[in-house]
């Protein structure tokens, strides 16, 4: 079915280098707040260092003692690092109105960041068990959604330029010995805002043209 006319405009906001608390806790209040004409908004950040635990916590090899710190919070999955040089970007989406189950939003998700590397001539996938974003088995691109109210909120980040030790104290999303990469690594020389530019382009026109229904 084609896009609606009558979706309110998707917003798209810079907020800059942000504590992760501080953005979750403002993402919950924009979820529990809006309402059927509210705006969709994605939001672009980089975060402050910090290690994430999602629900999924079962069996999680937690960092040894580290000046990083720990948040729990309310994501599905299970822990990954944020940091300064990694691209951040949550979309906080009325999922009916765009007509998107959680599936297919981690599948429209994990494609803009496919679609994006390949235009820079690097060939990535996805895997069906593991969501997320990877280059020849490692892990550039990691996914964690909430779903309440039919609202999405957490979303993506991508590995750009960044310091990529601090994986190395966890197992990403669980996964022991699951190596990591960044868009740097891979010879594209982007800045942060650049690579958040493109990506961001690429993920409104999906939502804005309806590409995401079936």
């Amino acid at each position: 079915m084609p896009a609606s006319s009558s979706k309110p405009a998707l917003l798209v906001r810079h907020l800059g280098r942000t504590d992760y608390a501080l953005t979750w806790q403002a993402m919950q209040h924009f979820n529990a707040e809006r309402t059927a004409s509210t705006a969709d908004e994605v939001w672009v950040t980089e975060h402050f260092p910090v290690y994430t635990l999602g629900l999924n916590r079962q069996g999680v090899r937690l960092p040894a003692a580290s000046d990083i710190p720990l948040v729990m919070t309310d994501r599905g999955g299970k822990i990954t690092y944020h940091g300064p040089g990694q691209l951040i970007i949550y979309p906080l989406l009325d999922l009916k109105r765009h007509g998107l189950s959680v599936r297919k939003l981690v599948s429209l998700l994990e494609n803009v960041v496919i679609d994006w590397l390949a235009e820079h001539g690097v060939q990535a996938e996805a895997k069906a068990t593991a969501p997320g974003v990877y280059v020849q088995e490692a892990k550039l691109a990691a996914l964690g959604l909430r779903i309440k109210n039919n609202g999405s909120y957490h979303g993506l980040s991508v590995n750009v330029a960044m310091d990529l030790s601090p994986f190395k104290a966890i197992d990403p999303c669980g996964y022991a010995g699951l190596a990591v990469t960044q868009t740097q690594d891979l010879g594209l020389q982007l800045t942060l805002s650049q690579a958040a530019e493109q990506l961001t382009a690429k993920l409104l026109k999906q939502l804005e043209h309806g590409i995401a229904h079936d």
